[in-house]
C-alpha cells in the first residue's frame, strides 16, 4: 500500500528489502524496541516482524518514519505497534505514518524504569506519544513489565491455597467473570466501559471483558500450555482466584492472575503468582516475564514480594477508534 503527502511516501516493505530499509534509520536505543535487545527481521530472517506489517515514510528515497506491528507467529492480523520513531524534525511524517497504518492497533511504546527522570529519554517518549496523540491515539495505561530469572529465588509458597487443574474453558470463563467485577485492570476496563449505559458496570461489560481475558488465554495456550491453567480454592472450598502460567512466542511469562472479589484484601494475588512461578520454573523456566498496571498496587505489591525486578515500564496507547 502506498500513500503520498507532497513529497511523502509513506508504503509497506517487501521482505527482501524489509530489514535493510528498515534499519537505515539510526536508532539511538533510549526507548521503544530496541530496549529488548531484539533488532528488526522479519519472520522469515529469524525476527519477530512481517514486512506487510511494517510501514516506512520516505522523503527523496530516505526513512524518515518508521513503524512495525508485532503478532503472534500464527496470527492474521497485528496485535500491537511495537516499534514508531522518526528522524528529528519529522514529527508530521510520523503522524502522517500512524494515520496510514491499517488496521490501527493498540501503540505500546518500551521504556526504562524512571523514564521520566532522565531528560534525553524523557524527550525521546514525548515525541513518540506527542506524535501518537496528534495521529489520534489516546493514552491508555502505563504498566510495569517484570522478568524473573532463577537467581532471583523462588517465591515461598504459603500454602493457604488448593490449586487444581481446570480443563473446562466455560469453567474458567465464569471465574473470570467474578474477577471483572471491580478489576484494576486498565484494559478490562476498557472493555467493561464499551459496553457502559448509565451507571454502574453492565452484564454485556462484564461479558465482554470476561471474554477478552479468555481469548488472551487461549491465544497464549495454542503455543502450548493449556494443561498449567489453575484455579485457586479456600480450605473450605470456596473460589479463590484463577491463575495462568503461559507461553508466548517471545518465551514463558505470568499469563493471567486474578482473585475473586469475595476474597479479595487477604494477599492472595501472591499465593498465585507464587505457584504460578513455580509451575514454569518446574517446566524448566530460565527466565518469566510479566506486567501489571502501575495502578494495580496490590498486584505490583505480589510481584515485588515475589522477587520480580522491574526491567521497563509500557506505555499503552488506544487506537483511534479506542479498541485494537
Amino acid at each position: 500500500m502506498t500513500g503520498m503527502t507532497g513529497d511523502l511516501v509513506v508504503r509497506t516493505l517487501g521482505e527482501s528489502e524489509a530489514r535493510d530499509v528498515f534499519t537505515s534509520l539510526h536508532d539511538p536505543g533510549a526507548v521503544g524496541g530496541a530496549l529488548l535487545g531484539r533488532p528488526y527481521n522479519t519472520l522469515r530472517g529469524g525476527g519477530e516482524h512481517r514486512p506487510e506489517w511494517t510501514w516506512v515514510a520516505e522523503r527523496a528515497g530516505h526513512v524518515v518514519a518508521r513503524a512495525a506491528c508485532w503478532a503472534g507467529t500464527g496470527d492474521e492480523r497485528p496485535m500491537v505497534i511495537d516499534w514508531f520513531d522518526f528522524a528529528p524534525g519529522e514529527h508530521d511524517a510520523g503522524v502522517r505514518l500512524l494515520r496510514a497504518m491499517s488496521p490501527k492497533v493498540e501503540y505500546e511504546l518500551l521504556l526504562p524504569p524512571g523514564w521520566r527522570t532522565d531528560p534525553s529519554v524523557r524527550a525521546a517518549a514525548r515525541a513518540r506519544i506527542d506524535a501518537a496523540s496528534d495521529a489520534g491515539w489516546t493514552p491508555l495505561v502505563e504498566r510495569f513489565r517484570y522478568l524473573w530469572t532463577p537467581e532471583c529465588g523462588l517465591p515461598e509458597r504459603p500454602g493457604r491455597l488448593a490449586f487444581r487443574p481446570e480443563p473446562d474453558d466455560e469453567v474458567v470463563l465464569d471465574v473470570l467473570r467474578q474477577i471483572e467485577h471491580g478489576t484494576l485492570d486498565a484494559h478490562a476496563r476498557q472493555a467493561l466501559d464499551a459496553e457502559h449505559v448509565g451507571e454502574g458496570v453492565t452484564a454485556a461489560g462484564i461479558e465482554r471483558a470476561a471474554r477478552e481475558d479468555l481469548g488472551h488465554l487461549r491465544w497464549m495456550a495454542s503455543y502450548g500450555g493449556r494443561k498449567w491453567w489453575r484455579l485457586a480454592y479456600t480450605p473450605d472450598g470456596r473460589t479463590a482466584g484463577v491463575q495462568v502460567p503461559g507461553r508466548t512466542p517471545s518465551g514463558l511469562a505470568v499469563g493471567f492472575i486474578g482473585v475473586v472479589p469475595g476474597q479479595r484484601g487477604n494477599g492472595y494475588a501472591y499465593d498465585l503468582l507464587a505457584e504460578c512461578t513455580r509451575q514454569l520454573a518446574a517446566e524448566g523456566a530460565t527466565s518469566i516475564a510479566a506486567s501489571t498496571d502501575l495502578g494495580n498496587a496490590p498486584m505490583a505489591a505480589a510481584f515485588a514480594k515475589a522477587g520480580y525486578p522491574v526491567v521497563q515500564h509500557r506505555f499503552c496507547m488506544s487506537p483511534p477508534d479506542g479498541r485494537t
